[in-house]
């Protein structure tokens, strides 16, 4: 067993964990911290995607011993501090983008790290951005909306596929 020590969501925790545990089972089995989904298990659809430093990473593929230290953002952290849904949940809220909500999650992660390195992206940014989530269900043209509406853009102009 190995201790781990990371901050998430700004509280810093500690663990211990096997070498071969990932990221995403300490969130989940041992954090008790659900959000982050485990859709696959083989990085394909995007559902565990937390922020590690910054960087929007599949936890899924990273082992906790990894994060040793790290700064780690999950979905749990993401509403504002009043607990009121931040710009870009509220966008997926309004423009439909969840139906099941299980890939949201992962979604909102991702749509949080490429509005930080691109607040205002194209509708064919955001999709090529998205290429590693899988939504079976919305078809995606609502979460497209609800990113570039998060983003401040007019989404009237985005056609229906």
């Amino acid at each position: 067993m190995t201790k781990v020590t990371m901050k998430i969501n700004g509280k810093e925790v500690s663990g211990e964990v096997e070498g071969r545990t990932l990221l995403a089972t300490f969130l989940r089995e041992d954090l008790h911290m659900t959000g982050t989904h485990i859709g696959c298990d083989t990085s394909q659809c995007g559902a565990c995607v937390v922020h590690v430093n910054g960087k929007a990473v599949k936890s899924c593929t990273m082992f906790a011993a990894e994060a040793e230290g790290a700064d780690v953002a999950t979905i749990e952290g993401q509403a504002n501090a009043d607990g009121s849904l931040n710009v870009i949940q509220q966008a997926f809220q309004d423009h439909h983008g969840l139906q099941c909500g299980f890939c949201t999650p992962g979604m909102v992660m991702s749509a949080a790290a490429l509005l930080k390195e691109n607040p205002k992206p194209t509708e064919s940014e955001v999709r090529a951005y998205l290429e590693g989530n899988i939504c079976r269900c919305t078809g995606y043209h609502n979460i497209v909306k609800a990113i570039m509406a998060a983003s401040g853009q007019d989404v009237s102009a985005i056609a229906a596929e």
